[in-house]
């Protein structure tokens, strides 16, 4: 697979590591089932600028998806609930900030690793 990646790749893969329990099952937006999804809550399938989580039919996005999802990993990501205190606003702008400035922060490829079979219990 090619195209641009850089944090949601860096992203599955701290996932996988820290998921011990195999609580996340991880998608793709490209995919026919991340599609889907995207498309079942209203979001845009061409251009899509977040990460979304999905618990109990319920959508979460950008800092709080990250709060949420990094809050359930093991000792010591729980810690992350304490970010809940500064508002909201302030969460999603530094979001962005990272967003707008992950190729400078975490790099650009042209590639994407393509998962082993070892790992498909952790995606949809």
């Amino acid at each position: 697979m090619t195209g641009s990646v850089s944090i949601c790749n860096a992203w599955c893969n701290f996932i996988i590591k820290h998921d011990k329990k195999l609580c996340f099952k991880l998608c793709s937006v490209q995919s026919l089932k991340g599609q889907a999804i995207l498309t079942h809550f209203g979001y845009p399938t061409a251009n899509f600028k977040t990460m979304i989580y999905v618990e109990n039919n319920q959508c979460v996005t950008k800092s709080d998806g990250v709060i949420n999802v990094v809050s359930q990993l093991g000792w010591p990501w729980p810690l992350a609930n304490i970010l809940r205190i500064i508002p909201k606003r302030i969460r999603n702008w530094g979001y962005d900030a990272i967003a707008l400035n992950r190729y400078r922060l975490f790099g650009k490829y042209n590639y994407c690793v393509i998962p082993s079979h070892e790992y498909d219990h952790h995606y949809l």
